[in-house]
């Protein structure tokens, strides 16, 4: 089966609500990253019922207020400047870790947003794509501190694809769907 044949017909058993947008993201996404996006609501799922089962009580709270903000629109969201990240392990060997503060930046590089996570051992770097008004889709690169940052795609190692919401003035997320180490699901919060 060629490449071609097996992306259709991936995206005719994809859910209309997880089809992708249109434009230059089609052309950037890997099939692997496609994949994992369609399986997005199955696997948070199973990954919030293992931590929910497994983890510690005040880190089970943490994760439930997180995702107890509705996410509003990203349309009049400034999302450039200096960010406070910490990332949240859900589900996997370790039902939930919920990491300290590091520091995230976000650029406009002329072609649209771009993040960088600054410190802390696991990194990322990657641009974000209109999927919906309250929705953004991530396509990154993870790398360790010390290393250069790659970009999208660099190998199924380290490519990340999540999806982004906006949850308050000053606070937003990207939720990373069956990520290649230690986890379900990782979460990425920001905040000013």
């Amino acid at each position: 089966m060629t490449i071609r044949k097996a992306l259709l017909a991936l995206m005719l058993v994809l859910p209309a609500s997880q089809a992708l947008a249109t434009g230059e993201i089609e052309s950037l996404i890997t099939p692997a990253d496609r994949a994992r996006l369609g399986q997005y609501d199955a696997t948070r799922k199973a990954a919030l019922d293992e931590a929910r089962k497994g983890g510690g009580t005040g880190d089970v709270a943490t994760l439930d207020a997180l995702l107890a903000k509705k996410p509003i629109a990203f349309g009049d969201f400034d999302m450039t400047g200096n960010w406070q990240c910490r990332t949240i392990k859900v589900g996997g060997p370790v039902p939930l870790v919920v990491y300290g503060w590091f520091k995230c930046r976000v650029a406009d590089d002329g072609s649209g947003w771009h993040l960088e996570k600054l410190s802390g051992s696991q990194r990322t770097s990657g641009r974000f794509f209109t999927d919906s008004d309250t929705r953004l889709t991530y396509l990154g690169a993870l790398h360790v501190g010390g290393e250069k940052p790659k970009r999208y795609p660099s190998g199924p190692d380290s490519d990340q694809a999540g999806y982004a919401f906006r949850t308050g003035p000053n606070e937003w997320r990207i939720e990373f769907p069956a990520p290649r180490y230690e986890s379900k699901l990782d979460i990425l919060e920001l905040r000013r």
